[in-house]
């Protein structure tokens, strides 16, 4: 139930190049996530404190104080405190309980079988108790090719250490207003910072850095806009979340007017097309910008599932929303685009997009086209999903029933 609940989150994740979950806005990439440090509510006072941290990209790289070596790369690297001239560094911040961190472990191992012996050192920190990564390290789990490995042999191949008393944490994520893990900092040939991201997102910056053809400057302007559009991120959405969609979109025309880097502006648009459809303003703009949606999503079938959910969404939200013609057509466009790429997508993820058929079809009153989806939804889903399946099913077979009782004719 919980991976179904989490497939149909990952259509709706990343729409217009961000995700909305009623509208609530995130990065995209389902696997590049980041787990957040605190329970403390995102507000826009985060971006104001991210212009005053003293850390930075260009700023000169903090000192290691690292309490734990636990990992050296099978003997191959040596404790780091201080960083050398000429050689680069990547200092990772990540922790057990964290499922993005260990899921970009066999990526961080990768890369640095990939740079051994070129002067590259990866340094993983956590800040959790010694006990606590030892005993993680003992767990078993899988190999690319499916044998069961521990967590040490994963990581074996870099440098991975535990810090208890926060001061490298401090001193990278606290001192560059970082809010989630995993985080990697990438320390260059001079010592200096050079990049701040997720390790997913890692090797084309670290592979230009070692190559002396990194742009750092322009980097650091991006990253700043970047970090400044965190803050209008935060109030669309709670503009969107209460139902004022007409001043959220007044406040992206305020901030297309100003120079943003294109792929800003290109978020800004998405988030104002999806807002624009959340609120019933269907004109002619969002119509263009979901086709081409669709249409670029040709041999996708997630991408095209992503529309189709915000599209549900949209008549879920309004009932009287699929009286109007454009939304009803845009609905039927991604059915048919689904239904021609559902049947080549993967196997796993094929009870999710014939459920999504379901409730498109349902949406605009194809009952007979929804409940043959979800039968076919159920037929290919495992014993954990079945059940969630099955109750929408009923659902449909309900409405059915009550449609045909309600065209019989009254006996007299």
């Amino acid at each position: 139930m919980m991976k179904l609940f989490n497939l149909r989150l990952t259509l709706l994740l990343a729409f217009c190049g961000v995700s909305v979950v009623s509208v609530l806005w995130f990065p995209a990439g389902s696997e590049n996530v980041l787990a957040l440090e605190s329970d403390a509510e995102a507000t826009p006072a985060v971006a104001a404190a991210a212009e005053e941290a003293s850390l930075g990209i260009g700023s000169d790289a903090p000192k290691l104080d690292i309490e734990h070596w636990i990992q050296d790369g099978n003997g191959f690297f040596k404790p780091v405190t201080e960083f050398k001239p000429g050689q680069v560094y990547v200092v990772e911040f990540w922790a057990t309980w964290c499922g993005p961190c260990v899921a970009s472990m066999p990526h961080l191992a990768e890369l640095q079988n990939r740079y051994r012996g070129q002067n590259v050192q990866i340094i993983s920190v956590s800040d959790e108790p010694l006990e606590t990564v030892t005993g993680f390290l003992e767990r078993s789990t899988e190999s690319p090719s499916g044998e069961p490995v521990t967590f040490a042999e994963v990581t074996a191949p870099y440098s991975l250490t535990t810090d208890p008393d926060r001061s490298t944490h401090a001193a990278y994520m606290e001192a560059s207003q970082q809010q989630g893990i995993p985080t990697a900092f990438i320390v260059g040939k001079d010592s200096k910072i050079e990049w701040i991201g997720h390790p997913m997102e890692i090797d084309e910056p670290l592979d230009r850095v070692v190559k002396d053809s990194w742009p750092r400057e322009e980097f650091a302007e991006m990253y700043i806009a970047k970090q400044s559009f965190g803050e209008v991120v935060q109030r669309l959405s709670g503009l969107a979340n209460r139902g004022r969609f007409a001043e959220a979109i007044e406040v992206i025309d305020a901030e297309l007017e100003k120079k943003l880097p294109a792929e800003l502006q290109a978020q800004l648009i998405g988030f104002k097309n999806q807002i624009k459809l959340m609120g019933g303003m269907i004109d002619e703009d969002v119509t263009t910008f979901l086709r081409q949606r669709i249409a670029a999503s040709q041999g996708d079938a997630i991408g095209i599932a992503r529309v189709g959910w915000s599209l549900h969404q949209a008549a879920q939200q309004d009932p009287g929303a699929t009286k109007q013609p454009a939304l009803t057509a845009l609905i039927n466009e991604s059915i048919e685009a689904l239904d021609r790429e559902v049947t080549t997508a993967d196997e796993e993820m094929q009870p999710l997009l014939y459920d999504t058929l379901a409730h498109l079809r349902e949406s605009i009153g194809d009952l007979d086209g929804a409940i043959k989806a979800q039968e076919t939804a159920i037929e290919r889903a495992d014993s954990r999903t079945k059940e969630r399946l099955t109750r929408f099913l009923d659902e449909l077979k309900a409405a059915k029933q009550g449609e045909s009782e309600q065209g019989e004719p009254k006996q007299e």
